[in-house]
């Protein structure tokens, strides 16, 4: 019998903080908890009946008894709280240190290091939020040039240009040559559009990672001669290692609609995907609404997913991280990612993020991958 995997990664959809939250200034947050509570209650009828309200209270879903999926939720074991640190952990890669952050913005003396090696001159530095940051540089970009740096919480670091004044591929050609010359852990390029005051971002992001340090689950998948298809940014977060094909999706839809291909299109191997408009779009301008209107989005392509699954096929929902919309600041929270697999025998579990890759390649390959972390929950 064929088996297929598909991973969904609704990104920044956090259900809890994790015991060490407060070291991230993250004590008590619970976005998805905060985010039913902001609406009014969610209207997630498919989540629903998979047992999500049973993995925590939430406004608005029922904690269905026995729901007919694995259910729980799933903690990092490293440090960081970016997708970075998520999806690498999602397969098996944990990281012992966190790349560099610079929660004061980038000193001077740096900043003048990354003009150079940009090729390009800087303005900013620090720390923002993506929209806010060109309304308040964007008018001297447009009439200088300077690339527009910014960073946040998170290690990366940001490089933003309008497409009319900064070609997207001088763009990307300025953030790969920063990418050679720094260790944060993304060099992101953000190309926009538009006039100030109504600046906006444009489909053309694209995130520089820093290679996993060591062997993930996808290396695993793909040496076993298991192919996986990447939707979204998993490629760009993987620096494209343990990717047989890649496809872009820089919204929801797109995402939706690149798995709901391939879920028609392949008979075997993984899908991984993730799922940005819960975290870029709603989770850093803390819009409750905006979300609660994406996951709705996301339920009903699910409920379309499970009448195409048949016999050894798995689909696992899960999350990398919180943007709790009641917490002080508007960057990432350190929470547990929620976890739903249908497929596998039904119950409870409480885990490891890696347990996810752990239990994809044993349901793929039928072994285990020594070396790496994680304890499968179906195989």
């Amino acid at each position: 019998m064929t088996r297929r995997a598909v991973v969904v990664v609704v990104d920044a959809c956090g259900v809890g903080a994790l015991p060490d939250a407060a070291d991230y200034g993250d004590a008590g947050t619970n976005t998805l908890a905060h985010v039913a509570e902001a609406v009014g209650g969610l209207e997630l009828p498919t989540l629903e009946r998979l047992g999500l309200g049973a993995i925590l209270p939430l406004a608005g879903v029922a904690p269905v008894a026995g729901p007919p999926a694995v259910y729980g939720r799933l903690a990092a074991q490293g440090p960081g709280k970016d997708s970075t640190a998520g999806h690498w952990e999602l397969m098996g890669v944990v990281v012992d240190e966190a790349p560099p952050t610079y929660p004061g913005g980038f000193p001077a003396p740096e900043v003048e290091r990354l003009a150079q090696v940009a090729g390009h001159r800087l303005i900013g530095g620090e720390p923002a939020e993506g929209l806010a940051v060109l309304e308040r540089h964007g008018p001297r970009h447009l009439a200088t040039g300077e690339l527009i740096l910014y960073t946040s919480a998170d290690s990366v670091l940001q490089l933003a240009a309008h497409v009319d004044v900064v070609a997207p591929a001088e763009l990307y050609a300025a953030c790969e040559r920063v990418r050679a010359a720094t260790d944060v852990g993304r060099v992101i390029a953000r190309p926009f559009a538009g006039a100030p005051g109504a600046f906006a971002r444009t489909d053309g992001r694209r995130d520089f990672a820093l290679a996993p340090p060591r062997r993930s689950y996808l290396d695993a998948l793909v040496e076993s001669g298991v192919e996986v298809d990447a939707v979204g940014k998993v490629t760009d977060l993987f620096a494209g290692r343990g990717i047989t094909r890649a496809h872009q999706a820089p919204d929801n839809a797109k995402g939706l609609e690149a798995i709901t291909r391939l879920l028609a299109e392949r008979d075997g191997g993984l899908v991984f995907a993730n799922l940005i408009d819960t975290d870029q779009v709603h989770g850093h301008r803390k819009d409750s609404e905006g979300f609660h209107a994406a996951m709705r989005d996301i339920d009903a392509a699910v409920a379309g997913w499970l009448g195409r699954l048949g016999e050894g096929d798995l689909l696992v929902l899960t999350a990398d991280h919180g943007v709790d919309p009641v917490s002080a600041h508007t960057d990432h929270t350190r929470e547990y990612a929620p976890l739903i697999a249908v497929g596998a025998p039904p119950g409870r579990h409480d885990g490891a993020l890696a347990d996810v890759g752990a239990t994809v390649h044993r349901w793929l390959t039928g072994e285990d991958a020594p070396g790496l972390p994680g304890q499968a929950f179906a195989g």
